[in-house]
């Protein structure tokens, strides 16, 4: 299992941290989304079939993209 904390700058409220877990979550192989508006930051813990890249790919797409 892999797990990395991704700076996310739009981050601003617990609302992006939320819509970041629904979409992240919907991943195969995503087991955990957490986040902190606060330090803007999101930790993601995945095993295989996704990749840092599809998520990253994923933030992206929904306007969050990593930094």
């Amino acid at each position: 299992m892999s797990k990395q904390t991704f700076s996310i700058p739009n981050i601003s409220c617990g609302h992006c941290v939320m819509s970041i877990k629904n979409e992240l979550g919907d991943l195969d192989g995503v087991k955990k989304v957490e986040g902190d508006p606060g330090a803007k930051t999101v930790t993601v813990e995945w095993e295989a079939p996704v990749t840092e890249e599809k998520i990253k790919a994923t933030l992206k797409e929904i306007n969050y993209p990593a930094a």
